[in-house]
């Protein structure tokens, strides 16, 4: 019986040892991916060559945008998975700290169509976010989703379906950090926080930045973990000269560059294939789709160059030329594309009542699912209603679905706010914006407000937050108004006035889409001094106040707040105008009396709505209007047109094709402006306005009166800082030509 066993068992020992031979164990493959910011796009590009030939891999490593890619491919998303997620990704919002404000209210929505830069600082505790000009938030988010099912703290080599590791530098000992265990989207995080444009991220004694400082190019990292082949791609073009350096991203790309020279060389030595894709004229900020097209086509072009040395690498590795390596995972990773079964919610680091705030302002209790939409909506609304500087939202698996723990930073003590603009009429300004909130059961915020310019405001505003939409507000403000006013294209007048404004909303629903408003107001104007030409109309300069009931709609579903391709714009407000809360003086000029008549009753509405044809022209129907109704209209709220915007200079103001200043109007004015909007690039935008009005002084005479006619061409780039372009106008009112430069946002 013995002697039976032992025969099987050799036969057995000797079938191993023939199969071992026919089929012997290929060599396990890495790929190592260096820094390089959007530079780094390329990647995918090789990546796709590499699937195409049928290349395994075993191994990722990677460093700054090399650990993002690298990562991402790490956890199951294929080259193709990854271009459409480079793609689809907003990049002027995701590398900015801005708020994902589409489910926020119109009034948020407006500030941060305002002003250039937000931040908030927190006084009294230790600020984890500080050190860099972009906290990166929105990084640490997007790489949160898109790492869904592998965000708890993990083994890289065994609990991901490649091995991954990536690289950071801690500044405090000058060291490489290499991650192979920890939170997947943190160690991402870390690998690309560039110094001074991203905060470092703290971790223990370590103070973790952009790992490009010590290793930009992980080679021996993945020879550590096993690679017996490594393929590897750098992100350099040609030599930079001294008149190269321009600008301060410029100087910062190049003293991390030097920097990165770090055993680039040695690394280099030990690489199997080196891809070395020139990103030409493309830098580490070219995050436009343009940028992205072109940067991912020179990586496949690069990989292409090397087919020849791809496929006889195949035989190094152990596997044939028709080898095809099997997917065992799928094409990208399981995110939350679809709604996930809540188990329960755990908060952490919140105060009871900011708790309750969210929970009764998203349903909590009654929700039983969440995805990605809801999961965004809570996280900013954690940070714009609550103020605090970070939140988290993570899904942990549970008995009977996911357990979702929301965890906030640390609380904002106030958030600064700052805008920069230029124009020809008004030429520089500034506004500087403060948020604080209050310690108070229900949240309740001051904003504070600085404008500097030719036009000089101040205002105070006190706003409560309670659990539902509702915003009551008080505010007051003061404007040092300077106003030039023209007739018929020629400067008439100036005004100097300062205008002191309070104003209490009781009823004020800030919604998504919608902001409902219906309160009390009273004005304080104190004239200064009027400046005119001869033959200009007498306007008179009596110091006077005025008490107004008001109410208000506004409807805005615009995809973007100044170059919309979808989406409708509409508002409308009624105000009654008195003295004394019933009745309006008759403060005409040259009456030897003051008299008392029925207050003066200010009806006016605008709607917008974009019509898109393909994916780049759009037409832009608007009509609006202004109705004064009553025996007396103060001056001071006399319609004005002129310019691109409404309530630019003045509150009153409307625009109007054609016409570039102020320019005074009859009591009653409707107008239709069309539009045709072309985008031209990626951000360019080529306007074409043409505009008719009619006015009277008397609503029912309104057509008897000469058209106004006027139309504009304009010119407009997109850029953080807001439109950079200029207009050229021609109306049948002013009849010449007028140039307007505008530089930044509108305020």
């Amino acid at each position: 019986m013995m002697k039976k066993w032992l025969i099987i068992f050799l036969a057995l020992l000797m079938v191993a040892s023939v199969d071992a031979r026919q089929k012997p164990q290929r060599k396990k493959v890495a790929v190592v991916l260096s820094g390089g910011g959007a530079k780094g796009m390329a990647h995918i590009g090789v990546l796709k060559v590499l699937e195409q030939a049928g290349i395994p891999v075993d191994i990722v490593t990677g460093t700054s945008m090399g650990s993002i890619i690298g990562g991402l491919y790490a956890i199951g998303y294929n080259a193709s998975a990854l271009d459409s997620v480079a793609r689809a990704q907003d990049w002027s919002y995701v590398i900015t700290d801005k708020e994902d404000l589409r489910n926020q209210s119109l009034s948020d929505r407006k500030k941060q169509s305002t002003y250039v830069y937000t931040t908030g600082f927190t006084f009294g505790k230790r600020d984890h976010t500080a050190g860099g000009f972009i906290k990166g938030k929105n990084l640490a988010e997007l790489f949160q989703q898109l790492c869904y099912g592998y965000t708890d703290s993990l083994n890289f080599s065994k609990d991901l379906p490649k091995a991954f590791a990536c690289v950071a530098t801690d500044i405090m000992t000058n060291t490489e950090v290499v991650f192979h265990q920890g939170r997947l989207p943190q160690a991402m995080r870390a690998s690309m926080a560039i110094p001074a444009a991203f905060s470092p991220v703290r971790m223990g004694d370590k103070v973790l930045v952009d790992g490009g400082m010590r290793n930009n190019y992980p080679v021996d990292v993945a020879r550590d973990m096993g690679a017996d082949i490594v393929i590897g791609v750098t992100l350099s073009g040609k030599e930079k000269t001294a008149s190269d350096i321009k600008g301060t991203m410029s100087v910062l790309s190049q003293i991390i560059d030097i920097n990165c020279v770090n055993k680039y060389e040695d690394n280099i030595a030990i690489t199997d294939l080196h891809f070395n894709v020139d990103p030409r004229e493309f830098g580490t900020v070219s995050f436009s789709p343009q940028a992205i097209d072109s940067l991912i086509r020179y990586g496949e072009e690069e990989a292409m160059s090397h087919w020849d040395e791809i496929i006889a690498l195949k035989k190094r590795i152990g596997i044939n030329e028709s080898f095809r390596p099997t997917i065992l995972h799928p094409l990208r990773p399981k995110v939350m594309t679809e709604k996930q079964r809540v188990a329960d919610f755990v908060f952490r680091n919140m105060t009871p009542q900011d708790e309750s705030f969210l929970k009764q302002k998203f349903h909590l209790r009654k929700t039983d699912s969440i995805d990605a939409q809801l999961e965004q909506a809570i996280t900013t609304s954690m940070r714009v209603d609550l103020f605090y500087q970070t939140a988290e939202c993570r899904l942990v698996p549970h008995d009977n679905g996911m357990r979702v723990i929301l965890s906030a930073g640390a609380r904002k003590s106030m958030q600064l706010h700052a805008g920069v603009r230029y124009d020809t009429e008004e030429y520089a300004a500034v506004q500087l914006g403060l948020d604080i909130p209050l310690k108070t059961a229900i949240p309740v915020s001051t904003d504070v407000t600085l404008r500097l310019g030719k036009r000089l405001m101040a205002r105070g505003e006190l706003t409560v937050h309670p659990r539902s939409f509702t915003r009551p507000t008080l505010s007051y403000s003061f404007r040092k108004n300077d106003i030039d006013v023209y007739l018929e294209g020629d400067r008439s007048y100036n005004i100097l006035y300062n205008q002191f404004q309070a104003e209490f909303t009781p009823i004020n629903f800030d919604m998504r889409h919608f902001n409902v408003q219906m309160g009390l107001r009273w004005d304080y104007m104190h004239y200064r001094n009027k400046l005119g030409a001869v033959g200009s109309p007498n306007v008179a300069l009596i110091n006077e106040h005025f008490f107004s009931y008001r109410a208000r709609i506004e409807y805005n579903s615009e995809d973007d707040w100044y170059f919309p391709t979808r989406g409708a714009r509409f508002k409308s407000e009624y105000a009654y105008v008195t003295n004394d809360f019933a009745k309006l003086d008759d403060n005409t000029p040259g009456t030897s009396s003051t008299g008392k008549t029925r207050g003066m009753s200010d009806v006016s509405a605008h709607w917008r709505k974009s019509f898109n044809f393909g994916s780049r022209f759009t037409l832009q129907p608007m009509f609006y209007g202004r109705l004064l109704f009553g025996s007396v209209v103060p001056a001071v709220f006399g319609n004005t047109v002129g310019g691109d915007w409404f309530g630019h200079y003045i509150e009153q103001q409307m625009p109007f094709a054609g016409i570039g200043n102020i320019e005074y109007v009859e009591t009653q004015f409707v107008a239709a402006q069309l539009q045709a909007q072309q985008r031209i690039g990626g951000n360019g935008y080529l306007l074409l306005r043409m505009a008719s009005a009619q006015q009277s002084d008397k609503a029912r005479t309104l057509l008897d009166h000469k058209t106004l006619l006027g139309g504009q061409i304009a010119y407009y780039y997109k850029t953080i800082i807001g439109p950079v372009g200029a207009a050229v106008g021609y109306s049948n009112r002013t009849k010449e030509p007028y140039l307007f430069v505008n530089l930044g946002y509108a305020f």
